[in-house]
């Protein structure tokens, strides 16, 4: 057994091993281990040229994939990983984005697909300053590229050699999407004071002078999903909300007609092209549940795509028709399957290595709470005795996500530990409509938490859950959810455990990225000094003397989401008090893309509730 040191505050301690079990042991970290791999995008122009992010050498990198030769190649190699890249139209260049261990700010750098000795990436706009990511169009003879800084949010084009701001403005604003023959370019953008509910603009290349404007109005936000891949045809894809959830349109820009889709599905959908335009393959969300159907543009018939239940991960359609896409379930492993225009469905791609051992499913719970019904996960351990378990309450980041009947290394560890684990679709989720999404704005945090609560006070009462042995856990968001709860309900957790949280959201608001700010200020209703008794009110170092469980806290040094000084602040406040926490800290981000890092702090977190538990 080890301790990891972090300044002057108590450190977690990090086990050599989690279960005594040698197979059990195993089995935990072979989750983990075992290789995963994303869908592949391919190059447009060249569709033989795919790139896709793998974690098969430990850490997740991009790699190439030439179909013809059915070559595989590592493209990069960083100590902390890297997950966002592109091929280029022509299929000659890889795109990637280069930012400096974990802290998302960096520029888009570029190599060739086709590796020759000697060579290395090189910028890809050069004339482009740094910042954080904000959306990118790769054309044949226009390059677009968005980039957020403390300032606010540049647009820029590279044309012939030259390169172009032709947007700037103080809020949040991105590169939506380049018409096929790249006469248009959609960006999204918050000028009317909103970033959770953006706007639309369609801009001509050649001058950069507005074609058309697109607004719902307050708290109606819109999304450009793609314009259709025909050269000559303007219509763009776009989510709306005009109806209380997120729906589809097609808004024919030349013509300045729309479409609405009314698909006759529950929940919430998105949706990208077919090669020739002539129908939609749509991606349904409903009760933490994805699956895939085709919907004809002309006659408007929607049929399912067959998939069991579980998650999809991602999807596209190949030239010939062939549905690429991925699917896990929670008892069950992601893989990446093509289903042929004939229905014959087979594994894409196989990543090296064995693979993940299964986990056990979830069953759904629907909890009446005081905002409506609330939709939570549950899992049990396999083998665990009739009575109340020790139960992890996990709470996900976002906050606008949502948990899934998805394969999870991590909930399975939980599992193998002797949790039952609960995951709660709290307001302020995804894929329950938009008035169950917004309805935490202007009193987020404290919100969710009465769904928590709702869904802890069932568990209890069913007898899932041993009253006295509840934890409550979450990242990012659910983070600062984790340490919220112990502050405001502190008889209800024996332990909490707190990764990469909000502690202090005043000097979380100072420290952070714009694009955040931008996300905060429509969230509460304004920056702390607009609002301060709500920022005030909804930030967990106003409780800290009120928590009376063992606090975990684990956070990165370099994260732009949950800056490392606003959880100092929450960590000075704890160790003016005799109350038992620990602290790790590590040399990335808003968490960690190297599978041995990932792992440990896994082990960290099971192992310091079961102590806390008085289980080990």
């Amino acid at each position: 057994m080890s301790t990891q040191s972090a300044n002057q505050y108590p450190p977690a301690v990090v086990p050599d091993r989690l279960f005594d079990d040698a197979e059990a042991e195993a089995r935990w970290r072979a989750r983990f281990h075992a290789p995963r791999i994303s869908v592949p995008e391919w190059a447009r122009d060249a569709p033989e040229a795919n790139v896709y992010v793998s974690n098969a050498s430990g850490v997740w990198e991009v790699y190439a994939w030439n179909r013809a030769t059915d070559e595989h190649r590592r493209v990069t190699d960083r100590p902390n990983g890297t997950l966002h890249a592109t091929p280029s139209p022509d299929g000659e260049w890889i795109w990637w984005f280069d930012d400096t261990d974990g802290d998302e700010f960096g520029s888009w750098v570029r190599e060739p697909f086709a590796a020759t000795e000697g060579s290395k990436p090189e910028k890809a706009v050069p004339d482009v300053h740094d910042g954080y990511p904000a959306g990118l169009e790769i054309g044949t003879r226009l390059v677009a590229v968005g980039v957020s800084t403390d300032d606010g949010s540049e647009l820029f084009a590279r044309i012939g050699g030259e390169t172009r701001r032709f947007y700037s403005h103080p809020d949040d604003a991105g590169i939506a999407s380049l018409s096929r023959d790249e006469s248009l370019i959609a960006i999204s953008h918050s000028e009317h004071g909103d970033s959770r509910h953006p706007a639309l603009r369609v801009l001509a290349t050649d001058g950069f002078g507005t074609v058309a404007e697109k607004w719902d109005g307050e708290g109606k936000g819109l999304s450009a999903l793609e314009f259709s891949p025909l050269p000559g045809d303007q219509r763009l894809l776009v989510l709306h909300e005009r109806r209380g959830r997120e729906e589809l349109l097609v808004w024919d820009v030349r013509a300045g007609t729309e479409t609405e889709l009314e698909l006759d599905l529950p929940g919430e959908v998105v949706a990208g092209w077919y090669p020739d335009a002539r129908a939609l393959l749509v991606v349904h969300f409903h009760e933490g549940r994805s699956s895939l159907y085709r919907y004809d543009l002309e006659t408007a018939d929607l049929s399912s795509v067959d998939t069991p239940a579980g998650r999809i991960g991602g999807a596209g359609v190949r030239p010939d028709g062939t549905v690429e896409y991925s699917w896990s379930s929670a008892a069950e492993p992601a893989a990446v399957r093509a289903r042929t225009t004939d229905g014959t469905d087979s594994i894409l791609l196989e990543p090296p290595g064995e693979r993940a051992p299964g986990s056990e499913p979830v069953t759904d719970a629907f909890v009446e709470g005081v905002g409506g019904r609330i939709h939570a996960l549950v899992s049990r351990p396999s083998g665990a005795p009739e009575g109340p378990l020790p139960t992890v309450f996990s709470l996900h980041g976002g906050p606008h996500a949502a948990d899934e009947d998805r394969f999870s290394a991590y909930r399975a560890t939980w599992l193998d530990a002797g949790f039952a684990v609960v995951e709660v679709n709290y307001r302020g989720s995804t894929g329950y409509g938009s008035a169950w999404r917004d309805a935490i704005e202007g009193r987020p945090g404290l919100t969710e938490l009465e769904d928590v609560a709702a869904v802890h006070d069932w568990a209890v009462q069913t007898g899932l859950s041993d009253p006295a042995k509840c934890v409550v856990n979450g990242a990012s968001w659910g983070g600062y959810l984790s340490l919220l709860a112990l502050g405001t309900q502190p008889s209800r957790w024996a332990a909490g455990v707190a990764g990469v949280p909000v502690a202090d959201y005043v000097a979380a608001y100072e420290d952070e990225m714009e694009q955040l700010r931008s996300f905060d200020r429509a969230l509460f209703g304004g920056s702390p000094e607009d609002v301060p008794a709500v920022y005030r009110e909804c930030s967990p170092i106003t409780y800290v003397d009120a928590v009376t469980a063992p606090v975990l806290v684990l956070a990165g040094d370099n994260d732009p989401r949950c800056p490392i000084r606003q959880i100092e602040n929450y960590l000075d406040r704890l160790g003016g008090r005799d109350l038992h926490h620990e602290f790790y800290r590590y040399d990335a981000g808003h968490g960690s893309l190297v599978i041995a890092e990932t792992i440990k702090q896994t082990a960290i977190e099971v192992h310091f509730a079961l102590r806390a538990l008085g289980l080990r």
